[in-house]
């Protein structure tokens, strides 16, 4: 099967470096493969969403380099490629995963939830503790006479998900006791994110995943829902995140500077491209390149297993 890979980005800003590097990335792979690179914009996070950043990411992401064979400015078979216009397909799936019984209703406020289950020593937050997994008629009726709406949460099995990353190797995570029985839709009625990612990626026929592993942990409860829906897994590649000359993770409100911003200071894009390609392991420091001139150096075992740190120029020194 030809390889058809994505980059996906969420217009809540601008793309710092570490997003930048990441989508470049993800176009290497594909292109070195001779494959199908699909953007798609995810902006189901509508209160987060900022006016005008999907034109920017468009625009900074053609001044990097890089291009795509689908997407929401140019079309294709698989559209939309708007999150927002997909409502429909994740409605369907999480219907037919409620009629099979994959799925229950649950009716937990989130004060419910914390109080009822210790939280994770993670970033996760509290386990759900499985309260509404058996439905109790008398509590449902009482939710509902308060004008309560329900979640829809998914059934997790008890044992480890095992995969192999293509970064780091043979993966086991116990998606129970991590998170326990995770959200499909939320109370609002939009579809989660594990949810919509995975039924966008199976419509648009991706069949390779290159991202930060920040969302390492989420492939467990993705592939759970593959197989849920009946769905082809595909390959997940997680690279490392981009992280800042002082080893801390790239944010706004710590000088990470934009890719939006780069290209209106008129900064050489080949310069920015040699750059991230020089902090992936895939280039020299100091090269000036083209994505596509990196196309046939492109090597995923070259890509280390740590964060790639920016150079010092490329944080605002008055931050």
């Amino acid at each position: 099967m030809k390889v058809r890979g994505r980059f996906a980005p969420s217009p809540t800003g601008d793309l710092h470096l570490g997003n930048a590097r990441t989508a470049l990335l993800a176009w290497l792979s594909v292109r070195a493969q001779g494959g199908t690179f699909v953007l798609r914009m995810e902006d189901l996070d509508k209160p987060r969403e900022r006016p005008g950043a999907a034109e920017r990411i468009l625009r900074s992401l053609r001044w990097l380099g890089l291009d795509w064979d689908e997407g929401p400015d140019v079309g294709g078979p698989y559209g939309p490629y708007v999150q927002s216009e997909r409502f429909p397909l994740y409605d369907a799936a999480i219907e037919r995963l409620l009629a099979q019984g994959k799925a229950y209703l649950c009716w937990c406020s989130r004060a419910e939830i914390a109080a009822a289950s210790a939280p994770h020593a993670g970033e996760e937050g509290p386990r759900y503790p499985g309260t509404c997994r058996v439905p109790d008629p008398a509590r449902v009726l009482a939710r509902k006479s308060q004008g309560r709406i329900p979640a829809v949460r998914l059934h997790v099995p008890t044992h480890p998900i095992e995969f192999v990353d293509g970064i780091h190797g043979p993966q086991a995570i116990d998606v129970q006791d991590l998170v326990g029985d995770f959200v499909i839709r939320r109370a609002d009625g939009v579809a989660a994110y594990q949810l919509a990612v995975v039924v966008d990626d199976a419509a648009m026929e991706i069949t390779e995943v290159l991202r930060g592993d920040d969302l390492l942990s989420s492939t467990p409860r993705q592939i759970l829902l593959y197989e849920a829906l009946g769905l082809r897994i595909p390959r997940f590649l997680h690279v490392p995140l981009v992280v800042g000359p002082d080893g801390a993770r790239l944010a706004k409100r710590h000088g990470a500077r934009s890719l939006t911003e780069l290209m209106e200071a008129g900064e050489d894009p080949k310069a920015i491209c040699g750059m991230l390609a020089a902090i992936s392991g895939l280039a020299r420091e100091g090269e000036r390149l083209a994505p596509h001139e990196l196309v046939m150096r492109w090597d995923p075992t070259r890509i280390g297993r740590t964060p790639a740190r920016l150079p010092a120029q490329m944080v605002r020194r008055d931050s």
